[in-house]
């Protein structure tokens, strides 16, 4: 409990980034799921939380969107976790030899307790998210291409642990909850991550629903409405063909044919904005426009969905998976709850207005369309509400008063 404790006060902590301007709980809040509300999210530069924060202004606005929708943070210490992210850019893997798949490669810290843990290093060195642009610290300058020893994104957590030694109140609070810190020098990237990985994980683990509740023996936890609707998701409807085990994800990639907008995650060679999914990462051709399935607990406090939150309801989502190539030619760009940002508007929608690349994704779609009514698709969602936990957004400890660092709590 007491890395748990550490954890809550660096997860709210702007110390972690670069510019001391933004925190882990500024894109992924307490009041919204552990996600932001948001289609694309605002990271560095951005102003406010959640469905409040804004593109920034003047020589601190944002520079590009996020690419990619705010993943929520619920019971990521699920024991069968062996992917995260939408393009799984952090696989369980010993493939380097260190247990992980990740950007870092060979260089992954040692010690890590968990694949949170390991996720959580790496938002802190990216420009966009945590890291800042170009000139404005020295953070950014480490992970900025120079020469043969480019990218080399491990440089950042030296300097982010030195920032954590140099606060008393941390030290202290270290010292008494790891054996093997005895002095601020002791403290390395790993213990910090490692606490983060025991807040979230603590903060949002949920299995507490209706959906719980049934399954535990007590029949009258659903409404008649719930029943249908999940007799329809594990059968007509085939949603569990995908949606399956306690997670009600089977953790690989799929193609449904997501109508594409914003910057999207591009390969260097990419000719313009676009995001062609797991393929980011593996360069398999059959991956294009691939995203990991998501988990569904607490789906409904996770709004808007998709894996750049093209669809601001269930029922859209819904409406999709069962009529993918119809629904995506009829998405509007108003569905898309992005932030102005006047000086973007130019790339924001460039990928959907093509038509070229919109065939591409249609043809890779690989799920098939099914036929159900109104009243049908009315009674998923409401058994995708029984998977809401009683507790909600009332987690178990919340937002802190106070940060060691001294600096705000957005």
């Amino acid at each position: 409990m007491k890395q748990v404790k550490i954890g809550r006060l660096l997860f709210h902590d702007k110390i972690l980034s670069a510019n001391r301007n933004i925190a882990c709980a500024t894109c992924h809040s307490h009041d919204l799921g552990g996600s932001d509300g948001l289609s694309l999210g605002i990271g560095e530069g951005g102003s406010g939380i959640g469905l409040k924060r804004t593109a920034g202004t003047g020589d601190d606005k944002i520079k590009k969107r996020i690419p990619r929708n705010a993943l929520a943070l619920w019971n990521l210490g699920f024991k069968d976790i062996t992917t995260l992210l939408h393009d799984g850019r952090v696989t369980k893997s010993n493939i380097f030899g260190n247990g992980f798949n990740t950007p870092a490669q060979e260089s992954l810290p040692k010690g890590l307790d968990n694949i949170v843990a390991v996720q959580a290093l790496f938002p802190m060195t990216r420009q966009f998210e945590m890291a800042g642009n170009p000139g404005e610290n020295e953070i950014i300058g480490l992970v900025s291409k120079v020469g043969k020893d480019s990218m080399r994104i491990d440089r950042v957590w030296p300097v982010i642990t030195h920032r954590i030694r140099g606060i008393p109140e941390y030290v202290e609070l270290f010292k008494n909850a790891f054996d093997d810190i005895n002095s601020a020098l002791d403290i390395n990237i790993t213990h910090i991550v490692n606490s983060i990985a025991a807040f979230e994980i603590h903060e949002w683990t949920s299995f507490d629903s209706p959906f719980d509740e049934y399954l535990n023996g007590d029949k009258q936890a659903l409404t008649l409405e719930q029943i249908k609707g999940m007799n329809l998701f594990y059968g007509k409807a085939n949603c569990s063909s995908c949606h399956s085990g306690s997670l009600l994800s089977d953790q690989k990639f799929h193609s449904i044919g997501i109508p594409q907008f914003g910057p999207g995650r591009i390969r260097p060679f990419d000719p313009y904005a676009r995001d062609v999914g797991r393929m980011v990462e593996t360069d398999n051709i059959n991956d294009m426009y691939k995203f990991k399935t998501p988990a569904l607990r607490n789906v409904s406090l996770t709004a808007p969905y998709g894996h750049n939150g093209a669809y601001p309801t269930l029922k859209l989502i819904i409406k999709h998976h069962l009529k993918p190539i119809k629904m995506n030619k009829n998405w509007k760009p108003e569905y898309a709850n992005l932030p102005k940002a006047p000086w973007l508007e130019e790339i924001d929608f460039v990928t959907f207005s093509d038509k070229r690349e919109q065939d591409r994704i249609l043809s890779s779609i690989d799920i098939h369309p099914i036929e159900l009514n109104d009243k049908e698709i009315d009674q998923l969602v409401s058994f995708l509400e029984s998977l809401t936990g009683r507790s909600g957004n009332q987690r178990p400890l919340g937002i802190p008063d106070k940060v060691p660092s001294g600096l705000s709590i957005d």
